[in-house]
């Protein structure tokens, strides 16, 4: 009763949703710090009443450019939040891995019954500034 009806029209710029691999985790961690879409894109056409056909970039040309509604995101502003899908390697299933690369840092913080280590980690398909802390 509350669902609005999502409409796009041609030319509008889209996100596109992707998800990281499902069952990889990062030390306990899940989807922290995936990017949750990439694009932006334009819509070519509309096909049928719930899926847009989009034009996608040259590394994802593999996948079908056809997409249900549920999958994209309306872009409100074009060329200052761009994510690019250069550095992550998509699959045709729109999923993607996230490894850990190195430890960048170490730390113990002592507690009174134990001592707890973290591990400052760098990831794939991520800058060095997006090193997250891992126990």
């Amino acid at each position: 009763m509350r669902r609005k009806l999502i409409e796009f029209a041609i030319g509008d710029h889209v996100y596109l949703k992707v998800s990281p691999m499902k069952g990889v985790q990062r030390f306990g961690v899940k989807q922290k710090l995936a990017p949750h879409y990439v694009g932006p894109y334009w819509i070519l056409e509309r096909k049928g009443n719930v899926a847009y056909k989009v034009q996608l970039s040259f590394e994802i040309r593999a996948i079908f450019p056809v997409f249900h509604v549920s999958q994209l995101k309306k872009c409100l502003r074009v060329h200052e939040e761009r994510v690019e899908v250069r550095d992550i390697k998509l699959k045709s299933d729109l999923v993607y891995e996230e490894k850990p690369i190195a430890v960048a840092d170490r730390k113990e913080r002592v507690t009174h019954n134990c001592v707890v280590k973290f591990y400052n980690v760098l990831w794939s398909n991520h800058r060095e500034e997006d090193a997250t802390w891992e126990t």
